[in-house]
């Protein structure tokens, strides 16, 4: 396998997509009985990487049944368009919420470029490619896809984003998580394990659904997650105890930040992002990470900027209540 790919058990590999920097944003392939499905593909950039892992496996583009997004933010699904292009046989399956923008990404597109520009945007994410409408399977809460007689069950898990949805997948004991288990790095990982914390990006961060969605993955009792952001990770009731208690401490953040006279716009977001960057070094020095603290922001500064946007928004939400 190339370098990019890491080898799970049951049938499953993480492809690093190449999104932002190596280790950050993974896609999987699910390999059982000669067919093939992914779950999130990164953008349209990543494509290349995707076919050839194929191509290691022995597999060909007709033997890939399923393309399966978590939910709908580009770095997770930006390239399905553009992948389902190479495969001929497979099917987009996406939370009911998430499935229009899928078939029609024009707002999508609108939004990601207003925030990039449309040069940045383009380095970022490529071709965002509508999907036929035909080839969109939508999955609700409850939903379960036979997969080569190995039963995968798609839970809608709001809190990260009203269009997300994780797959339980029994055969592994585990849950492909998307964002709503977190993110977890490697160059975090220490003697005491990997260590986790939550995304509040924007715009549907809503914290108490995030929690019960936590909870309820919890429930499945899995050994292991497999998350976008990044790879797979054990130690699940552990990492779960740890979003719980950093994504509170989050909240109590925002809210304090918002009580205090700091005010709105720049000056909070500034606040915001402080209070986030000693969040996360706090933890991390628990954790036993002995990374300088420059190095440790580099690593973080993208979710601790889109952490912030996602509070801020919370917050003014929560105050036209």
């Amino acid at each position: 396998m190339t370098r990019y790919c890491t080898e799970l058990a049951d049938g499953i590999t993480t492809i690093d997509t190449g999104y932002l920097r190596p280790g950050f944003d993974a896609s999987h392939l699910l390999i059982d009985n000669g067919l093939a499905a992914f779950v999130d593909v990164g953008t349209a950039h990543a494509v290349p990487r995707l076919l050839q892992a194929l191509r290691d496996k022995d597999l060909s583009r007709e033997d890939v049944a399923y393309v399966m997004v978590t939910h709908v933010h580009l770095d997770h699904a930006g390239g399905a368009g553009v992948l389902l292009r190479h495969l001929p046989n497979a099917r987009l399956v996406v939370h009911p919420r998430g499935a229009r923008h899928m078939i029609d990404p024009a707002k999508l597109i609108a939004g990601a470029s207003a925030v990039y520009g449309e040069e940045r945007f383009a380095a970022l994410y490529g071709e965002i490619a509508p999907v036929p409408a035909a080839r969109v399977i939508e999955a609700g809460d409850g939903f379960e896809l036979d997969f080569q007689n190995r039963p995968l069950l798609f839970l809608d898990t709001p809190g990260h984003a009203r269009h997300h949805y994780c797959i339980v997948d029994a055969r592994s004991a585990g849950i492909f998580a998307g964002d709503t288990f977190g993110l977890s790095y490697r160059e975090f990982d220490t003697v005491r394990g990997p260590f986790i914390f939550p995304t509040t990006s924007p715009v549907q961060f809503e914290p108490e659904a995030l929690h019960v969605s936590i909870d309820r993955l919890l429930g499945y009792r899995p050994e292991r997650m497999y998350l976008t952001h990044y790879g797979c990770v054990e130690e699940v009731t552990r990492l779960a105890a740890d979003l719980h208690r950093l994504l509170d401490a989050m909240v109590d953040l925002a809210r304090a930040v918002a009580e205090s006279k700091v005010g709105s716009g720049g000056a909070r977001h500034v606040a915001l992002v402080a209070g986030l960057e000693d969040i996360l070094i706090d933890a991390l020095a628990a954790h036993g990470c002995a990374l300088s603290r420059a190095r440790t922001l580099e690593l973080l500064s993208l979710d601790v900027e889109l952490n912030a946007q996602g509070l801020a928004v919370w917050l003014e939400r929560e105050a036209g209540r």
